[in-house]
């Protein structure tokens, strides 16, 4: 398979992963780091009234709280990224990662009808590319 090939035909939807973990607004630094750390992710998207506005990553954990002093019982909605850059999981892989450059993204949420429905990374876009 050439990378034109792939470039045409591979979906978000054949690549993201479907184990999103999220948490409410409200949720303290502390719970959802340890949320992070038992689910083994390094992201976690944050809701308000079910609807999703924003995500926190390991590197919001770094940068944030460390470089504003926030107590570890500050609600994620003082620390996470949003508002929430997200893409469709029929968009491909490559608009996903001319996205993720120009919005110096990492972690990119895949929402359909309103629903978060997957989520893909860097790395998941670099290995898809490396093994095509």
């Amino acid at each position: 398979m050439n990378s034109d090939t792939v470039r045409q035909k591979t979906t978000l939807k054949e690549i993201m992963n479907t184990s999103v973990v999220s948490v409410d607004s409200s949720v303290t630094a502390t719970d959802a780091a340890k949320l992070m750390e038992n689910s083994k992710v390094g992201a976690i998207i944050v809701f308000e009234n079910a609807s999703p506005v924003g995500i926190i990553t390991d590197r919001d954990f770094a940068i944030k709280i460390t470089a504003h002093s926030y107590p570890i019982d500050t609600p994620v909605r003082r620390i996470m990224s949003s508002p929430l850059i997200s893409i469709d999981p029929d968009s491909d892989v490559w608009t996903a990662s001319d996205l993720m450059s120009t919005r110096n993204v990492r972690k990119l949420p895949i929402i359909e009808d309103d629903k978060v429905v997957g989520i893909v990374t860097s790395s998941d876009l670099v290995k898809h590319i490396a093994d095509h």
